[in-house]
């Protein structure tokens, strides 16, 4: 797998993560928040964990490494064509266990997250994503 940094010591977590999804809030009302994030050439957005069911779309392609909580040095890699979309239902059990991701890449890469907050997840678990299939999960 690529490079990338360690997850600190369990006592340097924090106990709390940030609901916030993204970088930057773009757009909300009362059904929607929409969120970009904007990854720097191998930059990291830190740990966050999200509560609401959303849709998720990579405009460009992109890869990225995605780390959860508990999993210690387990980085996932991810790649995405331009287009990729993938829908995740966190249900009413949630929120997500807390993650962060890091970009592979050379160049900034943006994506955007799409929460729907206006009602309540129609699944009391967390369901596996479903996507257009212009991304995958990489293995080493």
């Amino acid at each position: 797998m690529t490079e990338t940094q360690p997850a600190p010591p369990e006592t340097d977590l924090p106990t709390e993560f940030p609901p916030t999804p993204g970088d930057t809030l773009i757009f909300e009302n009362d059904r929607v928040r929409v969120w970009s994030m904007t990854l720097a050439p191998h930059g990291l957005f830190d740990w966050h964990q999200h509560f609401h069911d959303h849709v998720i779309l990579w405009p460009k392609g992109a890869r990225v490494a995605v780390q959860n909580l508990g999993d210690g040095d387990d980085w996932l890699q991810q790649e995405s064509t331009p287009g990729f979309t993938m829908f995740k239902t966190v249900g009413t059990g949630g929120p997500l266990r807390p993650h962060r991701i890091r970009s592979l890449e050379d160049f900034e890469v943006t994506h955007y997250i799409v929460e729907l907050i206006s009602e309540t997840s129609p699944s009391d678990i967390e369901l596996p994503i479903v996507s257009n299939d212009r991304g995958r999960s990489v293995d080493d």
